[in-house]
């Protein structure tokens, strides 16, 4: 459903509920107002978007892929700050199944802008993780060090961590002739 038509029956349902508590039905006046509230509450968030974050914590991408494939047309049924954290979430699945496919969702939604730091952080963590894959080392220390910036509640220290010892590991590995590593 569109996000405008998720405000008009907002609109309609908390006037209602102003007549009823004026013609002294306060009962289903502060019942009708609640149900207005909610209502109101899908403009801003998104239920199908709750769902897959919820399932995402969860463990079972599975289903937070169902909740996200019901979002048809994200650009119309969600608010404009939620088009970043939607294509996170679709980044965040995809990398599960294909991680080098994420990268364009992960880099779609730094580019739409979100509000929590650590969000941004997580994004530009996962692109350096994406880089190292690609052996691009330098690219992965540049979004590694603007994942540092961006974590300023300290949740991805300890990722952080792991994924410069595991470029400090890319440095000691070298391929030679036959494909056999030697450190």
């Amino acid at each position: 459903m569109s996000n405008i038509i998720r405000l008009i029956i907002a609109c309609i349902v908390m006037g209602a509920a102003v007549a009823l508590c004026a013609f002294s039905f306060w009962g289903w006046g502060i019942l009708v107002l609640f149900l207005g509230g909610i209502v109101l509450l899908t403009y801003f968030f998104n239920e199908n978007m709750i769902m897959a974050q919820w399932f995402l914590r969860k463990e079972k991408s599975e289903k937070a892929e169902e909740w996200l494939l019901k979002i048809t047309n994200y650009e119309q049924q969600l608010n404009k700050s939620q088009h970043g954290y939607y294509n996170l979430l679709i980044g965040m699945i995809e990398s599960r199944k294909a991680p080098l496919k994420a990268e364009k969702y992960f880099k779609k939604a730094l580019s739409l802008g979100m509000k929590m730091s650590h969000n941004t952080a997580m994004a530009k963590l996962s692109l350096a993780g994406i880089s190292m894959a690609k052996r691009n080392k330098r690219e992965a220390q540049m979004y590694l060090s603007e994942a540092t910036k961006d974590d300023k509640n300290k949740l991805l220290t300890d990722q952080i961590k792991m994924m410069k010892a595991q470029m400090a590991q890319m440095d000691k590995q070298t391929v030679v002739r036959g494909g056999y590593r030697q450190f």
